[in-house]
C-alpha cells in the first residue's frame, strides 16, 4: 500500500518571527504558506513585542477606529484586495450584520467571524507602521485598518490601550475552512426561481430566495437564462474598468469575504496592468485585481422599485465570488453605468 501523506510541520512563533526576519520582502500571505501557518499565526507569534490582543467585536472596535481620524480600511479575499482611505464614520451596530456607512469607508461586517483581532506596530526604514488586524477562525483576514500620515497616532495608542485584553499567547489555533461550495442548481425550482426573481423589489431578496430554492448566487445565474444573468468573457472586468476611467461612468465596486464587504463609490481613473494583477490606483481608492483568477463573469439583470439594478460578477475556479460591480443609484449615473454593461462582450464574442 502507498505511504499516507505526512502533514507539512507547523512553524513555531520563534520560527516565523526569525523567518520573518530572514525574508522580509515577502508578502505576508505568501510567507505563511511558506510555514503552513495562517496569516494570523504571523501577527500572534509577535505579540509582546510589535503586537497586542485587542477586542475583535465591531461595537467596540470601529467605535474607536472613529476616533483615529484618516485611515485606509482594507478588505480582500483570495483574489481582490479593495483600499479606501478616510474616516470611519455612521457605525450601526447589529448582532448579525453591522453597517459602516461613510461616504469614504463604507462596510458590511457579519460580527460572528470577527474572532481575534491585533494592534500592531512595526519599525520600518520608513518610520513606524501601525494597524489593527482582524482575523476569523481560519486566520484569515477579514479586515485591517493601516494608518497614514494624517492619523491621530495619540487616538490610536489610547485605542489599544482601551482594547487591549491582557492575552500574552504567540499561538493563534485555527478551524478548517469549509471546502469551495462551488455552482448549486436545482433544476426543478427553476421555473418558480424566474418567477419569483421577476417580482423582485429590492436586490437584498435575491439571495434569501435562492437559498429558499436550495440553489446559490452562481447556480441562479448559470440556470436563469439569459433574461436575467448572462455570461461574459473572462476579460470583461478589466474592460469594464478600463472603460468607465475613460468614459468618466461612476461605479460602485463590492469586494468582501465572509466577515467583511467593503465598497467603493465613485469614479475610477487609473487604470494599471502588473502582471497578473488589473490595478486602480486612485488617491483613496484601490483595487488590485487578481485577472488571472477570474473564471466566468456575469451580466446579471434584477428587478428594484428604483428601476433595474444591473450588476457585473466575476467568480474564481471554485465557484466563489471574486468581486461585484454596480452603478450609482442617480438616475443619469445609472443609464450611464447601464450603457457601459452591454458593451461588454460576452463570453465565446470577439473583443
Amino acid at each position: 500500500m502507498p505511504a499516507s501523506p505526512v502533514a507539512a510541520p507547523v512553524a513555531s512563533p520563534d520560527e516565523i518571527v526569525a523567518a520573518r526576519a530572514a525574508r522580509p520582502e515577502l508578502r505576508a500571505r505568501d510567507l505563511a504558506a511558506s510555514l503552513n501557518v495562517s496569516e494570523a499565526a504571523l501577527v500572534a507569534a509577535n505579540v509582546g513585542t510589535t503586537a497586542t490582543r485587542i477586542d475583535a467585536h465591531p461595537d467596540r472596535l470601529i467605535p474607536a477606529v472613529e476616533t483615529i481620524g484618516e485611515v485606509m480600511a482594507l478588505t480582500r479575499n483570495e483574489s481582490a484586495v479593495h483600499e479606501c482611505t478616510g474616516p470611519y464614520q455612521d457605525y450601526h451596530p447589529g448582532e448579525h450584520a453591522a453597517m459602516v456607512l461613510g461616504k469614504a469607508i463604507d462596510l458590511r461586517i457579519f460580527p460572528k467571524h470577527w474572532s481575534r483581532a491585533f494592534a500592531v506596530a512595526e519599525e520600518t526604514d520608513k518610520g513606524t507602521k501601525r494597524s489593527l488586524q482582524v482575523f476569523d477562525a481560519h486566520g484569515d483576514a477579514v479586515h485591517k485598518v493601516h494608518l497614514k500620515p494624517a492619523s491621530d497616532v495619540a487616538a490610536f495608542e489610547a485605542a489599544v490601550a482601551a482594547l487591549a485584553t491582557g492575552d500574552s499567547d504567540r499561538s493563534y489555533p485555527t478551524t478548517p475552512r469549509p471546502a469551495p461550495e462551488g455552482a448549486r442548481i436545482r433544476e426543478d425550482n427553476l421555473d418558480i426561481l424566474r418567477k419569483e426573481w421577476e417580482r423582485m423589489t429590492d436586490t437584498h431578496q435575491f439571495l434569501r430566495l435562492v437559498s429558499k430554492l436550495k440553489m446559490n448566487r452562481l447556480g441562479a445565474y448559470r440556470a436563469a437564462g439569459d433574461r436575467f444573468a448572462t455570461r461574459l468573457d473572462t476579460g470583461a472586468v478589466s474592460l469594464m474598468l478600463e472603460r468607465a476611467a475613460a468614459d468618466a461612468v461612476p461605479l460602485m465596486i463590492f469586494v468582501g469575504n465572509a466577515g467583511c464587504i467593503q465598497i467603493y463609490s465613485g469614479p475610477v481613473r487609473t487604470i494599471k496592468p502588473m502582471g497578473p494583477w488589473q490595478n486602480v490606483l486612485d488617491p483613496t481608492f484601490n483595487l488590485h485585481l487578481r485577472a488571472d483568477h477570474i473564471a466566468e463573469v456575469w451580466r446579471v439583470w434584477k428587478p428594484t422599485q428604483r428601476g433595474p439594478a444591473i450588476s457585473i460578477e466575476c467568480f474564481d475556479a471554485e465557484g466563489q465570488l471574486i468581486l461585484q460591480s454596480f452603478g450609482l443609484r442617480d438616475p443619469e449615473a445609472a443609464g450611464a453605468w447601464a450603457g457601459l454593461a452591454e458593451t461588454l462582450p460576452a463570453a465565446g464574442a470577439p473583443a
